[in-house]
């Protein structure tokens, strides 16, 4: 069995778990039929029901839900790539976040999945020299979900925008796969210079809440960044670095392979190495 043929049987068990999470929830809660129904039940597949979601979320009275289902799901359809990526996504949420009651709670609900889902479609606009179409796309996204991803940004798959508040990402940074990002996370410039000028995640990275990382700087896979910590230079793999300006741990032997931060949500695992706070 290929890769890719398991990650389409993947994405229609994740589409029948939705749908069932949907008839279950409109069975307690008779005030949602309507709105479960016309969100998913009543779409044959997870890219037209999260097209139908998000051209509702990101319209406006001069930019038409109709015309943004069809630029979502025709994007949907010429990309595979971007629905596998969406079911990553929502699996991510799902075994990250202990808040995440059911996959259709994070479809519906979490306006860090849906931000990067469009952004993820912002991108390929850009890729494609629409950038007008691509500018106003992150326009709508940064005032709906409060989260400003440059649409030049490239982002992988397993991403955790988790409560995605004031998340902003600039032009050319790339976020690997299996990355976890708290609110008030900033991936910025140091100044107006263009060129490649801003960081670059590597995959498996956890940061926490309200961390800076600016420059063109390299966060080696496996790394974790302290909440509140400015970083402006290179953070190797496996290593935590916390702190104003950002310090790396000291004495801390190297995270096993079975505790990637981006997947474990571990933010204070030898505290002790870097910190004497007490209560």
């Amino acid at each position: 069995m290929t890769s890719s043929y398991t990650e389409e049987e993947d994405s229609k068990w994740v589409w029948n778990e939705i749908k069932a999470e949907a008839r279950k929830d409109t069975e307690s809660e008779p005030a949602l039929a309507s709105y479960l129904y016309s969100t998913i039940l009543s779409h044959s597949s997870l890219d037209r029901s999260l097209s139908f979601h998000l051209g509702n979320k990101l319209c406006s009275s001069t930019l038409l839900s109709t015309l943004l289902y069809d630029l979502f799901l025709n994007t949907f359809n010429e990309d595979g790539h971007l629905l596998l990526s969406a079911v990553a996504d929502l699996r991510a949420a799902r075994e990250r976040d202990p808040a995440c009651l059911s996959f259709s709670q994070c479809l519906l609900n979490y306006k860090g999945f849906l931000a990067i889902q469009a952004h993820r479609v912002a991108h390929k606009l850009w890729t494609q020299s629409r950038r007008p179409l691509a500018l106003a796309l992150q326009s709508r996204i940064s005032d709906v979900f409060a989260v400003d991803i440059h649409p030049g940004a490239k982002l992988g798959k397993g991403i955790l925008f988790d409560h995605a508040t004031g998340v902003v990402v600039g032009e050319t940074a790339v976020i690997g796969n299996n990355v976890s990002i708290l609110h008030h996370v900033t991936l910025g410039g140091t100044g107006k210079a263009g060129g490649d000028r801003h960081p670059k995640i590597g995959d498996g990275v956890l940061i926490g809440a309200g961390a800076t990382i600016l420059g063109n700087v390299k966060i080696g896979a496996g790394a974790k960044i302290g909440a509140g910590s400015v970083v402006l230079i290179d953070v190797p793999p496996r290593a935590t670095a916390v702190g104003n300006p950002a310090r790396l741990v000291e004495g801390k032997e190297e995270s096993k392979l079975d505790e990637c931060p981006g997947l474990s949500m571990d933010h204070t695992s030898n505290i002790s190495d870097w910190s004497d706070y007490t209560i």
